[in-house]
């Protein structure tokens, strides 16, 4: 993302996961876990709009992690069908997190499917596992189960977005009365937009 990112690997369930670290000014609020679009249609780390999460998130005083899943980048295993992939998550936000320390979860696309699994499953592990925010982008609800979600989750859409329907979006939340942010005119990448996709976060998680 920059001169100052940290490359460094650490141990996942199908071998080491690359992950990216961005630091704050300052002491840093917590740590953001940040999962990026499907392996299998491009997806890495260095995705604008998983860099975009990243950068606001530092912006506000809190620790970036970015992540590639196994079999991207040069992380090891291969695709495992968004299964082992939520697996690899929960290393990425065990190595990063201190026990009981704030933790943000987000995600785009296939990521935001990961992220609403990793969110659920630090609930169920009881008082001071959960995330404090969960914020999901044109989350992928019509090729994955995703996992329900808190109330005050971010759930950021494009207008216009050919990949993920704002339809489907807008039903899937509707079952769960989430509200959806929608930038008009914006698609799946928010292609010119990402400077206003960063504003909504900023906004919504200060």
């Amino acid at each position: 993302m920059n001169a100052a990112t940290q490359r460094q690997a650490i141990t996942g369930p199908a071998g080491a996961l690359e992950c990216a670290v961005d630091l704050p000014v300052s002491s840093a609020l917590g740590t953001a876990v940040l999962c990026h679009p499907h392996p299998q249609h491009g997806g890495t780390l260095d995705n604008k709009v998983v860099q975009t999460m990243a950068r606001a998130m530092v912006a506000l005083g809190w620790r970036a992690v970015r992540f590639n899943f196994r079999g991207v980048g040069h992380s090891a295993g291969s695709w495992d069908e968004g299964q082992g992939e939520i697996d690899d998550a929960m290393a990425v936000v065990a190595a990063f997190r201190v026990p009981g320390t704030r933790l943000v979860l987000g995600g785009f696309s296939f990521g935001g499917y990961i992220a609403s699994h990793v969110a659920s499953r630090l609930s169920a592990a009881g008082e001071g596992h959960a995330a404090e925010r969960v914020m999901l982008i044109g989350p992928a609800v019509q090729t994955f189960a995703m996992a329900p979600v808190p109330a005050d989750t971010l759930v950021i859409q494009g207008e216009v977005d050919d990949v993920v329907s704002m339809p489907a979006v807008l039903a899937w939340a509707r079952t769960q009365s989430l509200p959806v942010t929608v930038v008009p005119g914006a698609g799946h990448f928010f292609h010119g937009q990402l400077p206003v996709l960063r504003q909504i976060i900023s906004a919504a998680l200060r």
